[in-house]
């Protein structure tokens, strides 16, 4: 019998272990917390178990799951466990799994309409829900990326292709002495991605304005107006504004009303950062805090942070979407198509594209709007009881406003400012270091502060009394000298 050619795995077999990956996964999640947050290993430890070289003959599937189970899953930090506290919590959820693996069977590239019908036309209705579900204007269309990082550079580069006269698309910006220093403003506050955009676009540096911000960490409008009077009296030219609702640290909103006046005012794009606390103005009762970002060019919202949808997954909306457009569409010949359809490829950098509004569509009609709306409300309850905590607590204090679910506190020992900070860095490391919980960190006017995130659809009551429990524990141990 002629051996047959290679090929991928038999159908048999790929199914068997199909039906072993989907236990293994439910029974990861069904099973977190019996992992610690982190794992207990040292950088370098996962790679002394790997092979040097790869394997010159193929590997049974079973093998390599084995490793998996033994290798991997133990030894990732956990986000999905209802635990992790850190940075913003994001959850896999068991719709958004799903949508992820049906996704990677299609293995689609929506580059065009024709390459991807079904994923085009499933992204802009997916994307309308949204919009729908945050109560923003229909001129508003949105665009899936993978980071708000990158969303945030193709918002700003459509700012930058706005500004008239300057034809930087087909001139660039290099050795040009007609072209005035493009100015991007931001509060100080602002995310780390507004300055990795100017970068990337050519901007540099220097001509990001971090700008004050008032006690309750948010953009100080008085402050930016004065920036950029004076930028435009130094022959600056003020590109965009960069308002954040959910800053990083803090989770502050800046007052958007306000900016996005300014902004009309004085014709500069307004792009909003809601790529956490976005979600939450599915909320009725929260959308009083994004007042005014209906008035912005563009708005980044992440459903991988609070929409409960596997990393990664972040929604640029755009009130002229025309303008992505005319800074990126590009089209050679063999890309060339005559249907009259939309095409994705047209609305960023990448040409390829992934699948990634199946996954949003899945947990949206798997939770609805209402279910959604009752797990932010209750990360939101959470998180009120962990600062009431706090605040009942001599020893500690609530160190910035609690808008959503995610508090800043701190540890006030009888001690300087510096020796504070170094007791509450040792605090964090302690805590960390016990298992049960993961925290984060920031600094807020100089001092260390610890940030608890709530945001895991597994996350309980008992969670964070746990976590809060741990805090006090560890704080304990650290004063008696441990």
């Amino acid at each position: 019998m002629p051996t047959p050619p290679p090929g991928d795995l038999p159908p048999d077999i790929f199914r068997a272990a199909a039906h072993r990956v989907a236990d293994t996964t439910a029974d990861y999640l069904a099973g977190v917390e019996r992992f610690p947050v982190m794992p207990k290993i040292a950088p370098g430890d996962i790679a002394k178990e790997l092979s040097a070289a790869p394997p010159e003959a193929a590997e049974s599937i079973d093998t390599i799951l084995d490793d998996y189970k033994r290798l991997i899953e133990p030894n990732v930090t956990h986000w999905n466990h209802p635990g992790f506290m850190a940075y913003f919590g994001i959850t896999g959820s068991g719709p958004g799994v799903l949508g992820e693996m049906l996704a990677a069977g299609l293995n689609v590239n929506a580059m065009l309409w024709r390459t991807g019908p079904a994923p085009t036309e499933l992204e802009e209705r997916v994307c309308d829900w949204l919009r729908q579900m945050l109560n923003l204007p229909p001129e508003f269309r949105g665009h899936i990326n993978d980071t708000a990082s990158i969303s945030t550079m193709l918002a700003l580069a459509a700012a930058r292709e706005r500004l008239p006269g300057l034809e930087i698309r087909q001139h660039g910006m290099a050795g040009r002495l007609d072209l005035p220093a493009l100015t991007i403003y931001a509060s100080e506050h602002a995310h780390s991605s507004v300055d990795k955009a100017a970068i990337a676009l050519g901007i540099g540096l220097d001509y990001v304005r971090r700008v004050g911000a008032d006690k309750n960490f948010r953009l100080d409008p008085f402050v930016l107006e004065q920036a950029v009077a004076w930028d435009r009296k130094e022959g600056r030219l003020p590109m965009a504004i960069v308002a954040t609702a959910g800053t990083t640290s803090t989770t502050s909103v800046d007052p958007l009303k306000e900016i996005a006046a300014f902004c009309a005012k004085e014709k500069i794009w307004l792009h909003v950062d809601a790529a956490y606390a976005g979600s939450a103005a599915i909320c009725p009762e929260m959308r009083t805090q994004f007042e005014g970002w209906e008035g912005a060019d563009s708005i980044v919202v992440n459903p991988h942070k609070w929409l409960f949808t596997p990393v990664d997954c972040s929604v640029l909306l755009m009130r002229d979407p025309e303008r992505l457009r005319a800074a990126f569409s590009l089209v050679p010949e063999y890309l060339r198509t005559n249907d009259g359809a939309l095409n994705l490829m047209d609305y960023g950098v990448q040409l390829g594209r992934r699948f990634r509004s199946l996954k949003l569509w899945m947990v949206i009609r798997a939770f609805g709007v209402e279910g959604i709306r009752k797990r932010i409300r209750e990360h939101c309850r959470l998180a009120q009881k962990f600062a009431e905590w706090v605040r009942s607590d001599g020893g500690f204090e609530v160190c910035a406003p609690v808008p959503f679910s995610t508090i800043c506190f701190r540890a006030t020992p009888l001690m300087p400012p510096a020796g504070q900070d170094h007791f509450n860095e040792r605090l964090l490391a302690e805590v960390n270091a016990v298992g049960p919980v993961f925290l984060s960190h920031t600094r807020l006017n100089g001092r260390y502060v610890l940030r608890l995130a709530i945001g895991n659809l597994k996350t309980e009551e008992r969670h964070v009394r746990g976590a809060w429990e741990t805090v006090c524990e560890s704080a304990r141990k650290l004063l008696a000298g441990g």
